[in-house]
């Protein structure tokens, strides 16, 4: 694999867009309040996320399987603590 601009352009924002899930996990984590977060939104959201991986692995393309996975159980990680603090 090469790492050019384009690549780098898409590790930086897998990079990103991943880290935007970490402040919900831990505050949901640490409250376990859910109840003003959407459980239709993030299932929606995780299967637009698990058929961005599924892209990724198709094509065979870094970026998109490393963001997509990880956002992917981020996701989830938030669905489990609504299902289970409600």
């Amino acid at each position: 694999m090469k790492f050019d601009v384009t690549t780098m352009i898409g590790l930086l924002a897998a990079i990103c867009t991943t880290a935007s899930f970490l402040p919900q996990v831990v505050k949901t984590w640490k409250s376990k309040k859910t109840k003003d977060i959407s459980f239709l939104m993030y299932a929606i959201l995780a299967m637009g996320l698990l058929l961005w991986l599924v892209y990724g692995i198709i094509i065979r393309d870094i970026p998109l399987i490393m963001a997509n996975s990880i956002s992917l159980g981020l996701a989830f990680c938030v669905l489990f603590l609504k299902i289970k603090h409600g």
